[in-house]
């Protein structure tokens, strides 16, 4: 079961894979002429109403493979309005093919005749809002014809959607405009690659259609994973994102690099918490970051009132990196975890206390596969075996785990949703790189949630160390990455 913008991303994602949309529209035109085929007989009359996208766009394939019916596609709207290039191909081989066509420009002008089967290919999944015209009053139509015996017969004609009724939110099931708006009421459902969410809570017959998706379009993270990521033009400082870094001692390179791989993937404002003693040097990476110094040669319990405070106004910690491994600042970690109720990155030597730790934070772990060891968990050769090693822990430790490697491995914090990741060279395992993607998925995660943050996370740091690796080859280095981050989220 896929939710609207999910199909949208595996369609995105298919396409990558080389599985062209034309490629996809023409299979799931197909899928409707043999649903009309099996709610129909030969010379029934069968009235398509289209709406201007790909929803339109499947019943214009569809009508090629109804030749021995009686066909009428009524298009919603001018034919020059119709949105994407694909749909517009399909329209105009109809009208190359001289199959009946009639444009629908005022809703006084709906007239869909008698017809023994309705197609409602007006509008697919992901639109919001009530209906407008001419689609309110076609769908009411439509209504009327299958509640008074408008087909030629006397009787109810059947009413097939394409994708999701019109009018009706394909991942609840209710009407778009809100309680009692106008929606079509279909009797069947012919939909595309898996079930929606809001189908099963129709009275209606669903048909899922395999449209020829590779199952890697859903295994993989691919550029459709970067749907929705574009900021507000509205937006005011601060709406896209405060993330608060805790690290840093031992090591000053790891916190200014999550720091600022966190502005680079798009959150407005950074800060760091750190020693004193490094916290000039933190600052000296960047002016852009915000760098809070506490008392000390290294972070530990008495800091943790203020980290604490610090943390109270931030979207997301990130906690871990240059941490080190010493006895007080792990205490810190645990100490901090037990109380904050927020969402956190977890990363470095940070992570092993998170098994220990009963808390009421939403964590997002990021360790590498020694790491996962260290933490209780197990991996393997494998990747289709250390997926499901990774999605066992994860619904163990309930936490989102992204285990780094060859092949990625992001696991939700019920163990219910797994993806992989391909992106990255074997350049990328020098250092500083993993701190890189803690502060990425840091800023991705104020956005959007803790599963989709490590997936988008993961893809686009691969992205943007392929992109090095392929002007520097095996001599990047970290800071490499951290330029390259907005082009991997944005210029796909």
């Amino acid at each position: 079961m896929l939710s609207s913008d999910r199909m949208a991303a595996v369609d995105a994602n298919a396409a990558a894979l080389g599985v062209p949309r034309k490629q996809l529209m023409e299979s799931s035109g197909n899928a409707v002429a043999r649903e009309v085929r099996s709610a129909s007989e030969p010379d029934d009359e069968v009235a398509l109403v289209c709406g201007r996208g790909n929803n339109g766009g499947d019943a214009f394939v569809a009508v090629r493979f109804l030749a021995d019916r009686d066909v009428t596609v009524h298009l919603l709207g001018r034919p020059e309005s119709i949105g994407t290039a694909i749909a517009r191909e399909n329209w105009e081989a109809l009208r190359t093919a001289e199959i009946p066509t009639e444009t629908v420009g005022d809703s006084a002008e709906i007239d869909f005749g008698s017809p023994d089967v309705v197609v409602d290919a007006m509008l697919g999944t992901g639109v919001a809002g009530a209906l407008r015209e001419p689609v309110r009053t076609a769908a009411e139509s439509i209504n009327a014809l299958s509640s008074a015996g408008g087909a030629r017969d006397g009787t109810d004609p059947t009413v097939i959607a394409v994708d999701v009724p019109s009018g009706v939110d394909a991942d609840t099931g209710e009407p778009t405009g809100g309680e009692g708006a106008v929606a079509v009421e279909a009797d069947r459902v012919v939909t595309f690659h898996d079930t929606k969410p809001g189908l099963g809570r129709l009275d209606v017959e669903v048909t899922v259609a395999d449209i020829g998706i590779p199952a890697a379009a859903e295994r993989y993270t691919g550029p459709g994973d970067l749907r929705g990521l574009g900021r507000d033009p509205d937006s005011h400082k601060g709406e896209n994102g405060e993330v608060l870094v805790v690290g840093g001692g031992p090591y000053t390179g790891a916190p200014a690099l999550s720091a600022r791989a966190a502005l680079r993937a798009g959150a407005d404002l950074v800060r760091v918490a750190c020693p004193v003693p490094i916290a000039d040097e933190v600052q000296g990476y960047s002016a852009d970051l915000i760098v809070r110094g506490l008392p000390g040669e290294f972070l530990a319990p008495d800091h943790l009132d203020r980290i604490v405070e610090l943390a109270a106004d931030q979207d997301v910690v990130v906690i871990g990196p240059g941490l080190g491994d010493a006895a007080a600042s792990m205490e810190l970690v645990r100490r901090f975890l037990a109380e904050f109720s927020g969402r956190a990155v977890v990363d470095a030597d940070a992570l092993r206390i998170v098994p220990e730790v009963d808390t009421d934070a939403e964590l997002i772990c990021t360790p590498h596969q020694g790491e996962l060891r260290g933490m209780g968990g197990e991996t393997a050769a494998d990747p289709d075996e250390r997926a499901e090693l990774v999605r066992e822990f994860a619904a163990e430790v309930g936490h989102t785990l992204l285990v780094k490697g060859r092949y990625d491995v992001i696991a939700s914090d019920d163990g219910g949703t797994v993806r992989q990741n391909r992106t990255g060279n074997p350049g990328m395992t020098v250092g500083g790189t993993g701190d890189v993607l803690a502060g990425t998925v840091g800023a991705l995660a104020a956005r959007t949630g803790p599963f989709e943050a490590a997936a988008v996370g993961a893809y686009v740091n691969g992205l943007a160390g392929d992109a090095v690796a392929e002007e520097n080859g095996h001599g990047l280095v970290a800071t490499d990455l951290i330029d390259r981050l907005p082009h991997a989220l944005y210029d796909e």
